[in-house]
């Protein structure tokens, strides 16, 4: 099952180069049937493992932006979320993309990923249910003009530098997408 998230501030810093956030955590997220929060350590095993995980425009595969097994696309965990550093290719959706950044008209990320047994936990608080994401199989990083998540940040720069700074799917293998910004 696919689920889509939108989050967060995209930011554009440069022509070449986009950075920011594609998740935050400890930052709750209203999803209609329940909320959603990300824990910190969410990503951890998902980077050490060096797989390849993409950067699409509006998760659309024919979109593909950079790949971190292409060195394009580079991801670590700080104590505020995920954040991520893109060079842009110099193709259409890049071109395009960096000038849509800039204008502030895609100010948002999303990311795919797959839950693993033991990866989330579930509480009832009142009468709102919170899903906490615990551990994910990170896939895909997605920059969207709708994301769900309101905390994340985007931002577009020229010079290179490090980063600037109801329950579907049970079985934990459906492929989930979070949108941040």
């Amino acid at each position: 099952m696919l689920e889509l998230r939108g989050h967060g501030t995209l930011k554009a810093s440069g022509k070449s180069t986009l950075t920011g956030y594609a998740a935050v955590f400890n930052s709750e997220a209203n999803l209609g049937s329940f909320s959603e929060v990300i824990r910190p350590g969410a990503f951890a095993k998902s980077l050490a493992t060096g797989s390849s995980i993409r950067a699409l425009y509006h998760h659309d595969a024919h979109a593909l932006l950079g790949t971190t097994r292409g060195g394009t696309l580079q991801l670590r965990e700080d104590a505020h979320g995920l954040a991520f550093e893109l060079a842009l290719p110099d193709t259409t959706h890049g071109r395009d993309l960096a000038i849509l950044v800039d204008r502030g008209d895609v100010a948002g990320c999303s990311f795919g990923f797959r839950v693993p047994e033991g990866g989330d936990r579930w509480e009832q608080r009142g009468a709102q249910t919170v899903r906490e994401l615990l551990t994910v199989d990170l896939v895909e990083i997605t920059l969207t003009a709708d994301p769900a998540y309101q905390d994340t940040t985007v931002a577009l720069r020229s010079m290179p530098s490090v980063y600037e700074l109801h329950r579907p799917g049970i079985g934990g293998n459906a492929l989930w997408l979070e949108t941040c910004r």
